[in-house]
């Protein structure tokens, strides 16, 4: 239970205008000027369509929102920033936070002398088209599911190509309610990884870029669409990759990776490729796409995880590590 504020503490100091105040347990919250939403489930925000509800949902209207808001939440509070679920699993027990959720007001794009400018909300996929029309080389970004700030945060990559080869800095709005603008190099990114303390959240990355030919960077990245169409489980309900290819032998975000070899080949020499746990499956398709095929509840997809990890180490020694984070409490035994 997250511990209670202490009511005598002065709140002038914390902001200008008044505020009313909502409650997380014995806790009070300040009101924004965007949305704030007590017990929302978010089963329908994430690509996997699983997980209970969070304490609260916070969609804020602009950046000032945002920023006035954390600086005038009680810091024993936990906050969570949220993506569109793309790589998440939300346990069936929900989250004991404020989630936050960047909307609207946060996908702006622009581009101008070799640099990208994208609100954290922006989807990748419209990053590389917004890019491409101007002759600006982020295809990579193109076939990776989420948005900005989630590919910032895990480092994503995908041909050949990193987050981190290309980010100049991102702009932060801190668990304290502070604006910080950070090199990239201060993210120590490495694979599917970076250094982001908790509650900070992403609102806006800048990213260099080579110029290239528009209809060039288009055909490219047409032709990435289709071969992932071929190869993925696009039409499920799936979080991307399940586990990170294994170490020693992937991609390291680096200019020397080395892919010798993938998750799914392990998962195929064990004989998960396909198996079943409730409503989960891993697809037939992909043996390292985790798919919801039929109802699946947050439990039966991360124990089916589980257990594709224990059949690949008893199998090959190799203990696969998650690439699909998993958040909240698992749902009470009855």
């Amino acid at each position: 239970m997250v511990p209670s504020w202490d009511h005598r503490q002065s709140w002038r100091s914390l902001a200008s205008r008044p505020h009313i105040f909502y409650h997380i347990g014995m806790t009070q919250l300040p009101t924004p000027r965007g949305t704030l939403t007590p017990n929302r489930p978010l089963a329908d925000l994430t690509w996997l369509r699983v997980g209970g509800p969070a304490d609260w949902l916070f969609q804020p209207a602009d950046e000032d929102d945002l920023r006035d808001f954390l600086r005038a939440l009680p810091p024993e509070v936990p906050v969570f920033p949220m993506g569109v679920g793309s790589n998440l699993i939300v346990r069936d027990g929900g989250l004991r936070a404020v989630v936050v959720r960047l909307g609207r007001g946060f996908n702006a794009i622009s581009v101008g002398q070799g640099q990208v400018v994208a609100g954290a909300a922006a989807l990748d996929a419209h990053v590389a088209r917004k890019a491409a029309e101007a002759g600006l080389d982020l295809t990579f970004l193109r076939t990776i599911p989420g948005s900005i700030g989630g590919a910032v945060r895990m480092n994503a990559g995908c041909y050949g190509s990193y987050v981190a080869d290309h980010l100049i800095s991102v702009r932060c709005v801190t668990r304290a309610g502070e604006v910080v603008d950070l090199p990239a190099a201060d993210l120590h990114p490495r694979y599917r990884q970076t250094d982001l303390p908790d509650g900070w959240v992403i609102v806006s990355a800048t990213f260099r870029a080579e110029a290239g030919d528009p209809a060039a960077l288009e055909a490219r990245m047409a032709d990435q669409i289709a071969k992932r169409d071929a190869s993925q489980p696009t039409k499920d309900r799936s979080a991307g990759s399940t586990f990170r290819n294994p170490v020693g032998h992937s991609s390291t975000g680096h200019a020397d990776d080395s892919h010798e070899l993938k998750a799914w080949k392990v998962i195929d020499d064990a004989g998960m490729r396909g198996a079943t746990l409730g409503g989960a499956q891993m697809s037939p398709m992909h043996s390292n796409f985790l798919i919801n095929r039929d109802g699946a509840t947050a439990a039966d997809l991360e124990d089916l995880g589980e257990e594709v990890r224990k059949r690949v180490f008893q199998q090959s020694g190799i203990t696969l590590e998650w690439e699909i984070m998993r958040v909240g409490e698992r749902r009470a035994q009855k």
